[in-house]
């Protein structure tokens, strides 16, 4: 009796400590373990805001290649024209300066012309002697003389710069075609302007010195007419006249 209770309690014992695995899920089945769960709206929403993350982006991405062709443009509105036709401008406008500068007798001065034209062109003086007018008349000659030669001078000058001229406006009017941005072609343009001016004052320096190559043939020609005066002045004005005198024309008769 006593041995059939002892197996009755070990049985109950064994039976109690296998009863959690039989009733374990993972060892009743391993595919109810695992199962995975889809979730349509989930994945829908999922997918949606990761649409608009990679818009956000792109948008990003054009925004910054805008701004980086933006500062390019700007690189290239403020790069400066490699090319400068100044010196050469300069260089013309001071030979026609020069030029004007040597002329002969009488300078491009306001105060020299008044003090040569009261001296020389003004009231012939009736004080004055014959050898006097004459010299003077000389001077003259001699001032129209080299006012055509400057004028001559001037054109020379002028005519040489033209061929500088050309090749200075057809390298400018190439960098202005040529910039890559304002600052270029504004400073090509203002170059451009300068080559005009000096062109402006070539011609400027060629009518005065033609000019002034007129006047002096004019001033001259009136100086002539009124030194002509007072000379037929001093041949026609009577002298001391016939003074009758004793001539003795043969021996004591």
């Amino acid at each position: 009796m006593t041995t059939r209770r002892s197996r009755l309690r070990a049985f109950l014992l064994a039976t109690t400590m296998l009863t959690p695995l039989a009733l374990s899920p993972a060892l009743i089945s391993p595919a109810y373990a695992w199962k995975i769960v889809f979730d349509p709206s989930n994945y829908a929403q999922n997918v949606l805001t990761a649409a608009r993350t990679l818009e956000q982006i792109t948008h990003q991405i054009t925004s910054l290649q805008n701004e980086a062709q933006m500062l390019i443009n700007q690189a290239r509105n403020l790069a400066s024209l490699p090319f400068s036709a100044l010196q050469e401008i300069q260089q013309s406008v001071q030979r026609t300066q020069q030029l004007l500068s040597q002329a002969h007798n009488i300078a491009f001065d306001v105060q020299q012309i008044d003090q040569v034209f009261q001296q020389q062109y003004g009231n012939v003086s009736m004080s004055a002697t014959d050898q006097q007018l004459v010299a003077d008349a000389r001077t003259r000659w001699q001032n129209t003389v080299g006012g055509l030669q400057d004028a001559m001078r001037v054109q020379a000058g002028v005519v040489g710069n033209i061929d500088t001229n050309r090749a200075q406006m057809s390298e400018l009017v190439g960098q202005s075609q040529g910039a890559t941005g304002a600052l270029q072609a504004t400073q090509a343009g203002n170059q451009i302007l300068a080559l005009q001016s000096q062109q402006l004052s070539d011609l400027v320096a060629l009518i005065s010195a033609n000019g002034r190559a007129g006047a002096l043939t004019e001033a001259e020609r009136a100086a002539a007419v009124a030194q002509g005066r007072e000379q037929r002045r001093r041949f026609l004005t009577p002298g001391s006249g016939y003074q009758p005198g004793n001539a003795q024309m043969f021996n004591g008769n």
